[in-house]
């Protein structure tokens, strides 16, 4: 039970009432204890300021002390309470018995000096919790002092109290075993979402991490946990959903190198006699398919390094501008064959802090991109613009433009649009669909973006912005 957070949360919240109602007790029973002592007194003292006036006015009639005593005694009520007159010296004059209890004296009468009542508790023979004493010193002219003294029995006031700490004592416990029930209740009903989350979280796995945690209240603390949990559960079936089509897309792209290089050994194989020609030929193909093998690896490799974190940016500082003008050349030498012309916009001095290698990969992604699906004798462009803020590098080809349908999703893994995109002229063609992948991350890893501006009948435009202080 402790070890459940139902247990704990009843625990404390009983706990915590528990002390305050004891505090709250205990507080009660000082109090009426304080008050009983007050009224005990208070009535002593009564009946003490009644028995004095009467004496006094007795002995101005001129009586002595014992028969203004007995006189003064006889005029008065004294409830429950035994009431005695002494001399100076401690000699008894006149009392007045309670049943077998009787008024007394302090031993010392030394202790009665001072003027006004005083009170004392004294053990009684036959009362249980004692008495309760007040003593006065009269002063009579001419005969020195008389002392008046009233007891009462402290059992009225003990069974009040007995009887309060009855009260407390049966409410107490019944307050807490009521609160501990609501406590228990309340807690169950509270964390009946948590159990049932529970239970659907451990339902999920890989194969069904579409599911969803239920939300009862998605206003309250526990409904928006349920919600950020099934964020989180989005998130991870959207990344399972990722690695496993890049797996069957990786394994799809490796299968057809792998399945050319099988027939072209093959079929090299299946005579006893070639002419070198044919063997270079075969060796000529098996190399080009093992090109694109590498080439797929690498680039991976790079996505898987560049997903896990491991992949970390050698920045150095450099000039975008020197970047550009030797990506141009690197343009030209791969448009001469098609005939493509290749223009740079006015450029000037840029300074930038990054990767160079990973930013020239993406600037050569982009620009053999362009000459690939350009027809022959047109034309690739490379511009570079300085903002407020931000660098722009835009690549804008004359080729035939990516469907609208396919263009939210070109920077997919293995995603191509070869049906409607047809590379043109003498490309060797085989792309693994992973170099705009590549090149996004690139530059989001240097804090900017990679987006497709346009693309229609007339061409495309890959626009590429960084930050300018990227130190």
């Amino acid at each position: 039970m402790l070890d459940s957070i139902r247990g704990k949360l009843t625990l404390w919240h009983t706990g915590a009432l528990a002390l305050a109602l004891i505090a709250f007790s205990l507080g009660v029973y000082a109090l009426m204890t304080r008050k009983l002592h007050e009224r005990l007194d208070t009535g002593l003292r009564t009946s003490l300021d009644g028995t004095v006036r009467l004496f006094v006015h007795e002995k101005e009639e001129g009586d002595p002390d014992d028969h203004a005593a007995g006189s003064a005694m006889r005029k008065y009520y004294y409830p429950r309470q035994a009431i005695a007159f002494f001399d100076g010296r401690g000699g008894l004059l006149r009392e007045q018995l309670l049943g077998e209890l009787r008024a007394t004296l302090p031993a010392e009468l030394a202790a009665l000096d001072r003027e006004g009542a005083q009170f004392f508790t004294h053990e009684a023979p036959g009362i249980e919790h004692g008495v309760r004493i007040a003593v006065q010193r009269i002063r009579t002219p001419g005969q020195g002092a008389v002392f008046l003294a009233i007891s009462q029995p402290r059992d009225e006031m003990a069974e009040d109290l007995e009887l309060l700490a009855g009260i407390l004592g049966t409410a107490v416990p019944l307050a807490l075993s009521l609160a501990a029930a609501g406590g228990w209740f309340l807690a169950r009903k509270s964390l009946a979402p948590v159990s049932e989350m529970s239970e659907a979280a451990r339902r999920i796995g890989a194969a069904n991490l579409d599911q969803q945690l239920p939300v009862a209240n998605p206003r309250d603390e526990l409904g928006r946990l349920a919600t950020t949990f099934n964020e989180l559960l989005g998130r991870l079936h959207a990344a399972f959903s990722q690695q496993r089509q890049f797996m069957a897309d990786a394994s799809h792209e490796l299968r057809t190198p792998l399945s050319v290089m099988n027939t072209a050994v093959q079929v090299t194989m299946e005579s006893p006699s070639r002419e070198e020609g044919e063997y270079r030929d075969a060796l000529s193909l098996i190399g080009e398919q093992v090109r694109r093998l590498a080439r797929i690896v690498d680039e991976m490799f790079t996505l898987a390094r560049a997903d896990a974190g491991r992949r970390e940016l050698h920045q150095t500082s450099f000039y975008l501008d020197e970047l550009l003008v030797e990506v141009m050349r690197a343009a030209v030498v791969l448009a001469q064959p098609k005939g493509i012309a290749v223009g740079i916009g006015p450029l000037s001095e840029t300074p930038f802090y990054g990767d160079e290698a990973l930013l020239r990969q993406l600037l050569l992604n982009l620009v053999d991109n362009a000459i690939k699906y350009t027809a022959d004798g047109g034309e690739v462009s490379l511009a570079l613009r300085r903002e407020t803020s931000r660098l722009r590098i835009s690549i804008t080809d004359t080729g035939a433009g990516i469907p609208e349908a396919e263009q939210p999703h070109i920077f997919e893994r293995f995603y191509r649009v070869d049906k409607s995109r047809v590379r043109t002229g003498n490309g060797n063609g085989g792309g693994s669909g992973l170099g705009l992948s590549i090149a996004r991350w690139i530059a989001e890893a240097h804090e900017g973006s990679l987006v497709l501006q346009q693309s229609d009948h007339s061409g495309s435009v890959f626009e590429l912005t960084l930050p300018i202080s990227n130190e």
